[in-house]
C-alpha cells in the first residue's frame, strides 16, 4: 500500500508543473493578453492537430491534462484535442527503452501514432465546422469558485487551479491504482489478450483506464508477447494518460466528453487494426 501511495503521489507531482503552466498561460490569456494575441491563438486551428500531435509524443502525460483544459477553456479544437490523445506516448516509451526494445521499432511505433494522431485531428476538424476558439477562462473560474478577483490573480489563480486539479486526480488515480495492485490477472483475461480482433478491442478498453497504470500494462503484456502490435496501438492510442480524467472534471457538458470518449475509443481500435497493413516491426 505504501510503494502505491508513494508512486502515485510522485506521478501527481511530475504532473503538477504542466497543469500549472496550461493555467497560467489561460490566466494570461483572459487577463493580459492583448486583442492580436487572441486573434493569433483563434486563427491556429488549421495548424492545431500538428502541434498537438507532436507535443503528444513526448513521454509523459501532462500534455493530454493541459489539453483538456485548454478544451474546456475553447482554446483548441477538438481535433487538436483528439490528436494530443492519440499520440501521446505516456509510460510507453520509458518501459520499451528500458527493456532494451530496438531503437528503429520505438521510433517507428511513436512515429505511427504521431502519423496516425495527427490525420485523425485533421479529419475532424473537417468534418466538424464552426469550432468557435474563444478562449472562455472565466467559465473555468466559475466553475472551480477561483478567487480571480485577487490583485495577484494570475499567479495565484493558475495555483488554484492546478492544486485542485491534483489534488482529484491523485484521489482518483490511488483508487484506481489500489485497485489494479490488488487485482490479479486471469487466465481467461490472458486468452482474451491473446485472441485477434477481440484482442484490439480490449486492449483499448484498458487504455481507457483514465490512470499512467494502463500504458504500463499494455506495454508489458506486449513486450511479454501477451498481445500484439496492433493490441499495444489500439490501447495506448486510446491511452491518454489522466487527460480524460481531467475532461471530465473540467468540462462540464457531460454528453460533450462521452461522445469525445466513444471517438477515442473507435479511433484507438481502427488504428490499431490498420496498423497490420503496415510493416511495423
Amino acid at each position: 500500500m505504501l510503494e502505491v501511495f508513494t508512486e502515485t503521489l510522485i506521478d501527481n507531482l511530475k504532473l503538477f508543473p504542466f497543469l500549472f503552466a496550461a493555467y497560467l498561460l489561460l490566466e494570461y490569456l483572459e487577463h493580459k493578453a492583448s486583442e492580436k494575441t487572441l486573434r493569433l491563438v483563434q486563427n491556429s486551428q488549421k495548424e492545431g492537430p500538428f502541434i498537438g500531435a507532436a507535443c503528444g509524443i513526448i513521454p509523459q502525460c501532462g500534455f493530454s491534462a493541459a489539453a483538456a483544459n485548454f478544451y474546456a477553456a475553447r482554446v483548441i479544437t477538438i481535433g487538436t484535442l483528439m490528436a494530443i490523445f492519440l499520440s501521446t506516448s505516456d509510460e510507453m516509451v520509458p518501459i520499451m527503452l528500458a527493456k532494451s526494445l530496438p531503437l528503429k521499432t520505438i521510433i517507428t511505433i511513436v512515429g505511427y501514432k504521431f502519423l496516425y494522431g495527427l490525420i485523425c485531428g485533421l479529419i475532424i476538424d473537417f468534418f466538424i465546422k464552426n469550432q468557435k476558439l474563444q478562449a472562455d477562462i472565466s467559465s473555468l473560474c466559475r466553475n472551480e469558485n477561483c478567487p480571480c478577483e485577487r490583485a495577484d490573480s494570475l499567479i495565484y489563480a493558475a495555483f488554484f487551479h492546478a492544486f485542485s486539479i491534483t489534488v482529484f486526480i491523485f484521489a482518483v488515480s490511488l483508487i484506481l491504482n489500489i485497485c489494479m495492485e490488488f487485482l490479479p490477472a486471469s487466465g481467461l483475461l490472458v486468452q482474451i489478450l491473446k485472441t485477434p480482433l477481440i484482442s484490439e478491442f480490449f486492449s483499448a478498453f484498458i487504455g481507457l483506464i483514465p490512470n499512467c497504470t494502463s500504458s504500463v500494462i499494455l506495454t508489458q503484456l506486449y513486450l511479454e508477447n501477451s498481445i500484439n502490435l496492433s493490441s499495444l496501438l489500439s490501447g495506448t492510442l486510446v491511452a491518454s494518460g489522466v487527460g480524460v480524467l481531467v475532461l471530465f472534471r473540467i468540462n462540464r457538458n457531460l454528453k460533450e466528453n462521452l461522445k469525445i470518449l466513444a471517438l477515442l475509443y473507435i479511433c484507438g481500435i481502427f488504428g490499431g487494426l490498420i496498423s497490420n497493413l503496415f510493416p511495423i516491426y
